[in-house]
Order: C-alpha cells, then sequence, then structure tokens
C-alpha cells in the first residue's frame, strides 16, 4: 500500500504541476530566443547610430540580464511559486545600490546622455565647468581634456552633462576677438586702414569670412577698435598673437600712438 500511495501522489504531482512545468519550459524557450533577439536588435542600433563601444557593450549587457531576471521572474510564477516576496527584496536591494552609488550613478546617467547625445567628441576643443581643453577620451563616469598647457583635465560627467558646454570645434571656423585702443589725435580712417591691412595680409585669416574693424567705443583715454578677423579653429591662437604683435608694428610705422599710463615725477628743488 505504501508503493501505492507513492505512486498516487507522483500521478497527483504530475497532473498539478506537469502542465506548469511545461509551461515554464516553453516560456524558457521562447523567453529565451525573445531576450536574444531584443538584445542583438538593441545592439544593432547602437552601433548604427555610432554609439561608443564601452556604452553598446554595457547597455546590450544590461538589456540582457534585466530581460533575463524578467523571464526567470515569469517561470517562478507560472511553476506557481510566490514572486512577490522576491520582487520586493530586489526592489530593496536596488534601492540600497542606488543610494550607495548616487554619484556614480549620477556620472554613469551623464556619461549615457554625452555618448548619445554627442555634445562633443574627442579632438573637439570645448570650454566647460571653468576649464578649456581638447577631448582626450569619453568615458562611463567622466571625460578627460588635455588642457592649454598640455595638462590633463579629468571632468565628472554628471556635472559635465548638466552644465553649459561650449563646442569650438564643430562649427570649424573661430572669430578672434581684440580690443585695441588708439589715442585720441590719431585719424579714425587711417586707423582702421591700417589695422585692416594687417588683418588682409595674415596668410591663416580667413578671406570667405570678412574679417571687420569698427570703432568700440570711446573710453576715458583712447579709441578703441573691435578688431575681429575668422580663421580655422585649429590656427585660432596662431592668428590671435600674429594679429596683435603686427598691429603693434604696423600701427608704430604709421605713427599712431597706442596710449599707456604716463609718471610724472616731480623733484623738489633744494
Amino acid at each position: 500500500m505504501e508503493i501505492q500511495d507513492w505512486i498516487d501522489k507522483g500521478y497527483d504531482l504530475i497532473i498539478d504541476f506537469g502542465p506548469k512545468l511545461i509551461a515554464a519550459f516553453l516560456i524558457w524557450i521562447i523567453g529565451g530566443f525573445l531576450v536574444r533577439f531584443v538584445t542583438n536588435t538593441a545592439r544593432k542600433i547602437m552601433t548604427k547610430q555610432d554609439y561608443d563601444i564601452s556604452l553598446v557593450k554595457f547597455l546590450s549587457n544590461l538589456i540582457y540580464w534585466s530581460l533575463k531576471i524578467l523571464l526567470i521572474v515569469v517561470i517562478l510564477s507560472t511553476v506557481g511559486i510566490e514572486t512577490t516576496s522576491f520582487a520586493a527584496i530586489l526592489a530593496a536591494a536596488g534601492l540600497a545600490i542606488g543610494m550607495a552609488l548616487q554619484g556614480s550613478l549620477g556620472n554613469f546617467a551623464g556619461g549615457v546622455l554625452i555618448m548619445i547625445f554627442k555634445p562633443f567628441k574627442i579632438g573637439d576643443l570645448v570650454e566647460a565647468q571653468g576649464e578649456i581643453g581638447v577631448v582626450k577620451e569619453i568615458e562611463i563616469f567622466t571625460t578627460k581634456l588635455t588642457g592649454l598647457s598640455n595638462k590633463e583635465i579629468i571632468l565628472p560627467n554628471a556635472t559635465l552633462s548638466n552644465g553649459t558646454i561650449i563646442n569650438y570645434t564643430t562649427e570649424g571656423t573661430r572669430r578672434v576677438d581684440l580690443v585695441i585702443g588708439v589715442s585720441y589725435d590719431a585719424d579714425i580712417k587711417q586707423t582702421k586702414d591700417v589695422m585692416m591691412n594687417v588683418l588682409t595680409s595674415h596668410p591663416k585669416v580667413l578671406t570667405d569670412i570678412a574679417p571687420t574693424v569698427d570703432v568700440l567705443e570711446l573710453a576715458d583715454s583712447s579709441v578703441n577698435f573691435a578688431v575681429r578677423p575668422w580663421c580655422k579653429t585649429e590656427d585660432y591662437w596662431d592668428v590671435y598673437f600674429g594679429i596683435t604683435e603686427n598691429i603693434k608694428l604696423a600701427l608704430d610705422k604709421a605713427g599712431i600712438e597706442i596710449p599707456y599710463p604716463h609718471t610724472v615725477e616731480i623733484k623738489k628743488q633744494g
């Protein structure tokens, strides 16, 4: 009778759990195929969108394991195992991890946004968070710049993605803004001609975008001119320094004075 009891119990279990086990097995097979299909599709889309390779790998793994965990929960629920407490444990663990890694997660989210929207790329000259430099490396948590004095600047992606970013490279050209002051005795037309001749004769000043020389303000001791040539982004400093020096030499040659503070020494007669 004991053997028969065991047979009966086994038969009852098969009747009760057999269909559930078969359904769970089918869900595992079909669900596994769907998880791989969704992951591969997402990877192909991100690759076509030219996302950073490290971001593609990370997001692909994140999608894969998220769907895999969801599949396991569905299978457990199909078999009849209560999944409410399991989901609660996962939620509590996720909350605890999120609180512990709040700063890192913020940097990660910022890195994802930068890699998706691409406000800059490696090699661009950018200004952000009070720093200026050439983008050297874009990582998940930080972005590295090479400063103008060849120093490495590491910016957290959280603050970088939420702040103002000036990209000097995107347009390919830059305007050089100079302010040159001359004496009130100087002839305005002559001064403008001298400065404009310097701009048009410089080999790295663009000719398709006309440079300008205009009176900017009548200051206390000088007439200030806004001198604005255009150049390629990579030629900015060559033009900036070259134009500044050449204007000084040209004004001296033309006899046009650049005002500067004078000191008067009074000697008492002994």
